[in-house]
């Protein structure tokens, strides 16, 4: 169930990514990374639509903490079950009235996570596989062999992609503005990308999308908070898992079994990246008194709900999940309305984090930002 960030005004153009866009089925064009548009004369604040890595002032953070208290007082026990217990509704009726006219594809998706398509970022090296460099050029040798057939419909081998040699799963996916842009850029002939969401209405618009394939893509329906739930993809087989402002419309009592369990799925080697919503973004101080579910976790008026973490938070899900910090970073973004001479600040989190094995894990050093993790998977896994 992807949040509809949206509605808060996250993310849906390059105004508000500060990226430079261009038509995303190329690897030729290299967008900058957040982080590289700096404010520092703030007479020249109207010359952007946005600015990156603003620090805010005391009183702006001694404000934002004021707000959220004014309106942190929580909803009765009773109310706070239905929005949990109807949250498949809520979902569905979201997707029902917005269909595919809401969101935005997600441009800035391979600066950010070029572990996306990595034949692009890397040079158009292939990546290499969960078990190091020798494994890679077995994986060059059968794709050269194999050609187009590398990546079989889903019907074909015991379970759907069974046959790829590198397999993506994007969880709360919408109508798709993660996935489409996936197999429309990442030219792996050995790709396989699987994606669900809570919202059986989300899956069938993606499925119904003429860029939808078959033989390169599985979307199903899966509640991420129902750890007992079977996925179509075996344990220790993906590559890579997604998740873009999807965690925080969980309950915040369900993310840490939520997380452990997509952790299963990922070989060794295998990454999940994350981008979801920081404490005191603008989003959690527009949220009026009668919203609060818990701390930091509130209802939408539509009846979704959404969550705003802390690096500490994210680093401690991942860490129980017994996935080891590649990135866990702050994206604090000043936007700029031009036309009405307003500011509006952002605040999101993207975190990256490796499955490696036990004893590597003893004497693994944390990995900072800047860490090359096709490297770091080379090392570990030859």
């Amino acid at each position: 169930m992807a949040a509809p960030h949206a509605v808060d005004g996250v993310e849906g153009s390059s105004s508000e990514t500060g990226l430079t866009l261009s038509d995303s089925s190329t690897c030729d064009v290299k967008r900058p990374q957040f982080g590289t548009r700096i404010l520092t004369d703030p007479r020249q604040v109207f010359q952007h639509n946005a600015w990156d890595n603003v620090e805010w002032t005391g009183e702006q953070e001694a404000a934002a903490k004021k707000k959220v208290l004014e309106n942190s007082l929580p909803l009765p026990p009773e109310k706070q079950e239905e929005y949990d217990s109807r949250a498949n509704e809520y979902w569905n009726g979201f997707y029902t009235i917005h269909e595919n006219r809401f969101f935005k594809d997600r441009h800035w998706l391979f600066t950010e996570f070029p572990e996306l398509a990595p034949q692009c970022s890397l040079n158009h090296e292939s990546h290499p596989g969960a078990s190091g460099a020798v494994e890679s050029q077995q994986n060059s040798q059968d794709r050269e062999q194999s050609g187009e057939h590398a990546a079989l419909s889903h019907t074909d081998g015991d379970f759907p992609g069974s046959s790829a040699t590198y397999r993506i799963l994007e969880v709360g996916c919408g109508v798709g503005n993660t996935v489409f842009p996936i197999l429309k850029t990442n030219n792996d002939p050995g790709l396989f990308v699987y994606c669900c969401d809570f919202s059986s209405t989300a899956v069938e618009l993606v499925k119904s999308n003429p860029e939808y394939d078959p033989g390169r893509c599985y979307a199903f329906v899966h509640d991420l908070s129902d750890v007992e739930a079977n996925y179509p993809i075996p344990d220790g087989t993906l590559d890579v898992i997604v998740l873009i402002f999807v965690l925080s419309a969980l309950h915040p009592k369900k993310m840490q079994a939520s997380i452990s369990r997509l952790a299963r799925l990922l070989k060794p080697g295998g990454v999940m990246l994350l981008r979801d919503y920081g404490r005191y973004d603008m989003a959690q101080l527009r949220f009026k008194k009668g919203r609060c579910l818990s701390e930091n976790f509130y209802v939408r008026g539509d009846g979704t709900q959404v969550y705003f973490f802390t690096q500490d938070e994210l680093h401690e899900l991942f860490t129980q999940a017994k996935l080891e910090k590649v990135q866990n970073l702050v994206d604090r973004r000043l936007q700029v309305n031009r036309g009405k001479q307003l500011t509006m600040y952002r605040v999101w989190i993207q975190c990256k984090s490796l499955k490696i094995s036990p004893l590597i894990s003893q004497n693994f050093e944390v990995l900072n930002q800047n860490f090359d993790l096709r490297k770091a998977k080379t090392f570990f896994f030859q």
